[in-house]
């Protein structure tokens, strides 16, 4: 379990506060997409009218995943890393604008996030096959590949470019952001009065409940996962989070977190989980990642230094640090 955990009203919490006596009713679907669990929730006219709507966000997340995924052979970004110090690829004005955008983020994180980082897959794994720690050798070897400073991006021919072979470039940190902004941006423009894209954790919102009432997310005591300490409201805007409770491996009596430095090669420690609260779930989602790496207090400074962007940083210790527009009592 992530030591935050967002917590939602279900249908049947939303029904009970108030919605007799309006026309609206809110509509519910969950399903695996990108390889993770999404929610998706939509405020309809009526039952029939909001699964039509959810299917069509559910479409715009695939299409997305057909351009970004790495597991897919024939997806954009597969056809650059195939070609990795041999050609450009070129790609559609979609990736292009996420690769620059990517870029961007790794310039303000000094590396944290790197979307370079995929050649790091194959090093350390995380599916409980792994008995022993990589040899630094290997290790290296990877992290020499990696550097977002190599992509050649060409403006004019929509071109992307790996110049070494061997690199590798991957969305898992930016990937499910992306696409829950992607499907609300659709729903948005089809006038459906409020829902929310939950990307198994990371989600965005728009609108109001049926009952008016803000969206609500929940932060978890670190201590006792089930209990709500408070309560935010996240109206037209995102959250994310990254934690290591649901993935990592322990060797030697040492737990080894799934979230990777890129610019070690190992992974992450002193950080139990971080969420991210801004406009955009795709800049939810990166900085997430990038301020679990760069650890509390420098992860928390840079948050500071940002507008319209907060944090709440659970450490290793399950003590909870806060970014200076974070205004109510953290303290469990």
């Amino acid at each position: 379990m992530k030591a935050i955990t967002v917590f939602l009203c279900s249908l049947s919490c939303l029904l009970s506060l108030g919605q007799l006596g309006q026309k609206d009713v809110t509509v519910k679907k969950t399903l695996k997409l990108m390889g993770t669990r999404f929610e998706v929730t939509v405020v309809a006219p009526n039952e029939e009218i909001g699964y039509i709507n959810i299917d069509e966000a559910v479409s715009e997340i695939q299409r997305i995943e057909k351009i970004i995924s790495s597991w897919d052979e024939n997806s954009e970004t597969s056809l650059i890393n195939k070609n990795a110090g041999i050609k450009p690829v070129k790609v559609s004005p979609e990736l292009f604008g996420l690769i620059e955008r990517s870029i961007r983020i790794s310039e303000i994180t000094d590396g944290a996030f790197d979307i370079t980082y995929a050649s790091m897959d194959n090093i350390w794994k995380f599916d409980g096959s792994m008995e022993s720690a990589p040899k630094e050798e290997d290790i290296q070897k990877a992290v020499a590949k990696i550097g977002y400073k190599k992509i050649v991006l060409d403006q004019k021919n929509q071109t992307v470019f790996l110049p070494e072979p061997g690199m590798c470039i991957g969305f898992g940190a930016i990937g499910k952001g992306y696409a829950a902004d992607k499907a609300k941006e659709l729903m948005v423009s089809k006038d459906v009065k409020g829902g929310i894209i939950n990307a198994s954790g990371d989600l965005t919102t728009w609108g109001t409940k049926v009952t008016g009432e803000k969206w609500l997310v929940g932060i978890a005591n670190p201590l006792s996962k089930d209990k709500v300490f408070s309560w935010l409201p996240v109206i037209e805007s995102s959250v994310a989070t990254s934690g290591n409770y649901e993935k990592f491996i322990t060797l030697n009596g040492k737990k080894y977190s799934h979230i990777i430095d890129p610019r070690t090669g190992y992974p992450t420690t002193g950080v139990n989980s971080v969420s991210i609260f801004a406009k955009q779930a795709e800049l939810c989602d990166a900085l997430a990642t990038a301020v679990f790496i760069m650890g509390r207090d420098v992860g928390l400074h840079m948050i500071n230094q940002m507008d319209g962007v907060e944090a709440v940083v659970v450490d290793s210790d399950n003590k909870i640090h806060k970014s200076s527009g974070i205004i109510f009592d953290m303290n469990p």
